[in-house]
């Protein structure tokens, strides 16, 4: 693959270019077109992450991982785990701020790994980034669902009673929505995130003052909040304390989405970097605190929220602190902004899809790289992930078990997809790296990522595990190794059978004329290729 040197950022805006013009400059450096339209803000690509997390129904939604280990597994469990998740961060923030593309990852992988191995780690990274934005899709949806059917039986008084054909015919549903409403013109979908922005911190809010409000009269004391490790598993009681650790691995693992926008992102250096930091923090300091105000306001017997009726802990929570007609108040704001999480990862996982399908490496590329650009949006994409999801989540037919797959199977492929690009370029690519705006030092550039690099590989033998143990049953394994494995062992024996004979890695999509007015010194054949906005 050739890169091309291009007019700096500096040059170009001494010369009166704008932000855009500058951003499509390094986008050219990189080999490609414009093919999508700036228009996220920094704000709004971090509000695309952030959306994405949607701290308070992404916790309600896996609150059973960390409940078994009680107040400390959900208060410190959360704390170990978002200072490790930064450190991830913090190792992506200053690839996408030297190299922001829609194709981030696995364009990264190629990059810095060694020639033998660019093209399979590549391919790799690709589809395993490209199953973990879907199975983020999948596994927010059907949290959508189980929210919406425990509203039904609070409502109904728990006369009411669903199965996994309702869970499923609501999961459905709510990604053919997302289809439809993905498919929108990006100045529409940059303007949601916004109001995301607003209604995650607004509901945050309501939930850390009212809790303590309801539960007055019964709130826990510090010692029960801060020290009280319990252990309602048949793990160990240590095991069962990392175990709480998935749940916010869930919840803080949208920040690559950030890169994925990167291609719509105003000052795209700037931008990313940005958008995946203070995503990660706010997201960790919010979540800390609405953790221990929870600590504070649940019941002491744990076992009564996890095997709640409702089928939602966190319904059971409001219940028990605010009473039914809180509750369902509630849970109908934490599902409505559950929806539109589903909403920005479909956005982010149909960019995934089609800058890899503009590398020529899944099947149907040709189709799923087109552009719509009337809208500026791949919309053949966004149907894709959409059909896609909806055959992913059948699991949700078979049992809660292998649902439960689908939190842990998005975690387990996207931290494969960030561990290969950063130890690919802190063990090969030091010499060749050029930071961009933002950038760690020579020392924390290093020490930092090695981190990252030891967390991640825990992290996705961690996700393996079944939440029962430690005599595993057909009943009660954990799906996400058959499914991840299947995809991640398919991928290489595809590249390696068929693959290897044809895909090259990230591919310029550049013209002869293009590339000849980006390398041109006069700023006639730039502004020809590139045109100034009025």
């Amino acid at each position: 693959m050739k890169f091309f040197s291009v007019t700096s950022a500096e040059e170009l805006a001494e010369k009166g270019y704008t932000v855009e013009i500058r951003d499509d400059e390094l986008l050219a450096d990189l080999g490609y077109k414009p093919e999508l339209k700036r228009n996220f803000s920094t704000t709004q690509t971090f509000g695309i992450a952030f959306s994405i997390m949607g701290l308070l129904p992404s916790i309600a939604s896996t609150l059973a991982f960390s409940l078994p280990a009680g107040p400390v597994g959900m208060v410190w469990g959360w704390f170990c785990a978002s200072c490790c998740i930064m450190c991830v961060g913090l190792s992506m923030a200053e690839l996408g701020s030297a190299l922001p593309t829609s194709g981030g990852l696995y364009w990264w992988t190629y990059k810095f790994s060694p020639e033998k191995i660019r093209k399979p780690a590549c391919f790799l990274a690709g589809y395993a980034n490209t199953l973990g934005l879907l199975g983020g899709l999948v596994s927010i949806d059907y949290g959508f669902a189980l929210m919406v059917l425990s509203v039904a039986v609070i409502g109904s008084d728990g006369t009411f009673e669903y199965n996994s054909y309702d869970v499923y015919g609501v999961f459905a549903g709510c990604i053919i929505t997302h289809a439809i409403v993905g498919s929108l013109a990006t100045k529409h979908m940059a303007k949601i995130q916004t109001a995301c922005i607003v209604a995650n911190i607004g509901v945050i809010l309501i939930t850390v003052i009212a809790l303590p409000i309801g539960a007055s009269s019964k709130r826990n004391n510090a010692a029960f909040i801060f020290g009280k490790l319990d252990n309602l598993s048949s793990w160990p009681k240590g095991w069962v304390f990392m175990l709480s650790w998935l749940s916010p691995i869930w919840t803080i693992g949208a920040f690559d989405s950030c890169v994925h926008m990167a291609e719509e992102a105003s000052n795209a250096a700037v931008a990313v970097p940005l958008g995946i930091i203070s995503s990660i923090g706010m997201c960790g300091i919010l979540g800390f605190i609405c953790l221990i105000v929870i600590s504070a306001t649940i019941t002491p017997e744990l076992s009564s929220v996890i095997n709640t009726s409702f089928g939602q802990p966190m319904a059971q929570i409001y219940y028990d602190a605010l009473g039914k007609k809180w509750t369902i108040a509630m849970m109908v704001m934490l599902l409505s902004i559950q929806w539109f999480m589903g909403l920005s990862i479909i956005v982010a996982s149909s960019r995934q899809t089609w800058a890899f399908s503009r590398d020529g490496a899944l099947p149907f590329s040709r189709l799923l790289k087109v552009v719509n650009y009337k809208l500026g949006v791949p919309v053949r994409a966004v149907c894709f992930n959409a059909i896609c999801g909806v055959i992913l989540g059948c699991l949700c037919l078979i049992d809660t078990t292998a649902a439960n797959a689908l939190f842990s199977l998005a975690s387990a492929s996207n931290s494969l997809a960030w561990l290969l690009p950063i130890a690919m370029k802190l063990l090969f690519g030091q010499k060749s790296f050029e930071p961009g705006p933002f950038y760690m030092g020579p020392i924390f550039t290093k020490v930092i990522p090695g981190f990252a690099c030891v967390y991640l590989c825990f992290v996705i033998v961690l996700l393996m595990f079944p939440i029962e143990g430690p005599s595993v049953t057909p009943q009660n394994m954990n799906y996400t190794v058959v499914i991840n494995s299947a995809v991640w062992l398919g991928a290489l024996l595809y590249y390696f059978f068929d693959a290897r004979k044809w895909f090259e890695g990230p591919q310029t999509t550049l013209t002869t004329e293009e590339i000849d007015a980006v390398l041109s010194p006069s700023l006639e054949y730039v502004d020809e290729a590139f045109p100034k906005k009025e």
